[in-house]
């Protein structure tokens, strides 16, 4: 049986956010990259001192571990710093308190 077209429950769930703001915004993703280059530059020490320990402990072993160790450090160095840059960006700015969550509390919410 085909359902009838989607209406909403609710109205919109987020009111005006603080990043609306040019001037925040523009504030809030300096703030942003500051930290990502902070975070590059601490992933590129990270990843020469892992280096540096492998080759003194294992010795010459192929350029490919060497490779996968360094791509594997740093792309989840690089990608955790993002996401949680992300998450500091989105609190520290208000955008997450401008959001209105007027959902239904459950029973299991109540104990």
């Amino acid at each position: 049986m085909p359902r009838a077209a989607a209406t909403p429950i609710w109205g919109p769930m987020t009111g005006k956010s603080p990043l609306d703001d040019p001037e925040m915004a523009a504030h809030a993703w300096a703030r942003y990259r500051r930290l990502m280059r902070f975070m590059f530059s601490v992933t590129v020490g990270v990843v020469v001192i892992a280096l540096a320990l492998l080759y003194k402990f294992q010795g010459a072993v192929s350029i490919h571990f060497y490779i996968a160790v360094a791509l594997g450090i740093g792309f989840s160095m690089l990608l955790t710093s993002a996401l949680m840059g992300l998450v500091f960006l989105s609190n520290g700015t208000g955008h997450d308190a401008s959001v209105d969550n007027n959902l239904p509390r459950s029973e299991e919410d109540l104990d």
